[in-house]
């Protein structure tokens, strides 16, 4: 019996990589014959899987890919970057520290994003030798953000919590839809990057723990046989609920790269230099700058 569900989780794994066609692949009769598909305890989840796999996640990953940015072609050419003095005083925001976990954590997304996204295109790339180095390298990578994730997940949590400037920064949508340098109600960090932090930390976990199950198929853990789930029942949850978070998280991060080096003029230094221009904390983090005058810090 152990063989038959390693080898429906090859067949999975496979599908996954190479764009293999799921209905084919994951016939109800077919699973039904092999392993004992929709058998009393199963979570019967071969059905969502297909139809999620082969109907929906590869045109909403399409989407996020294409729709994101040129949202963001279209706000560059309206709306322009926000340009802030560079005369004033610099206020020292990240430390050392702060810069050298976010740059592991920076690295590993820019090779875990592309990698998996030539995963979940593999029929597109033709599948082969390319397609399995991406899933070595997106494995490996992996690695860089768990060395990371811990770090910065206690480093920056206290100032992630939810605030009433979190919904008011919500409502003008962090200032961006407008040429106005107006104070925007924000502390530190804003609600979009408390939602990215949040997303990358505990969703980080997430992935980390889906994508170790389908690398490592074959694996026993007894308190989840305990509850009448199976491996198939796991693998099949985990490639849901990678492919979904993946989804936010693409979209997150494009955003999160669009802010930092295009919609902002010089602020991705901040994570080289650790210092920010006044005037952007003044404009762009109003309620921290306010803190900061409060403490005579600046």
């Amino acid at each position: 019996m152990k063989s038959k569900y390693i080898f429906i989780a090859l067949i999975a794994l496979t599908s996954l990589a190479f764009g293999a066609s799921d209905s084919a692949i994951w016939g109800k009769d077919l699973i039904a014959n092999i392993a004992g598909y929709d058998k009393e305890g199963s979570l019967h989840l071969g059905k969502y899987f297909t139809l999620l796999q082969s109907t929906y996640f590869k045109p909403l990953f399409f989407g996020v890919l294409v729709g994101v940015p040129a949202a963001f072609f279209i706000h560059y050419a309206v709306i322009g970057p926000m340009i802030f003095s560079h005369d004033r005083k610099k206020i020292y925001v990240f430390t050392l520290f702060n810069r050298v976990v976010h740059a592991i954590s920076a690295i590993s997304f820019m090779l875990i994003i592309p990698t998996g996204l030539v995963m979940m295109f593999g029929s597109f790339f033709g599948g082969g030798s390319f397609v399995r180095l991406c899933t070595e390298i997106h494995a490996i990578s992996t690695l860089l953000f768990i060395i990371s994730i811990v770090p910065m997940f206690f480093m920056w949590v206290r100032w992630m919590f939810i605030h009433i400037d979190d919904i008011k920064w919500l409502m003008i949508v962090g200032g961006y839809l407008n040429k106005d340098k107006k104070p925007v109600p924000a502390g530190r960090f804003n609600a979009g990057q408390k939602t990215w932090f949040w997303l990358a930390t505990l969703g980080g976990v997430l992935m980390i723990s889906t994508g170790t199950a389908m690398y490592f198929q074959d694996f026993k853990l007894e308190i989840i046989a305990s509850y009448g789930i199976s491996q198939i029942d796991l693998l099949r949850a985990s490639a849901i609920t990678h492919n979904a978070l993946g989804i936010g998280i693409l979209a997150l991060f494009l955003v999160h790269i669009y802010m930092s080096v295009f919609a902002i003029k010089g602020a991705i230094h901040s994570m080289i230099t650790g210092f920010k221009e006044e005037e952007e904390v003044e404009i762009l983090h109003s309620s921290f700058y306010k803190e900061l005058k409060e403490k005579k810090e600046i």
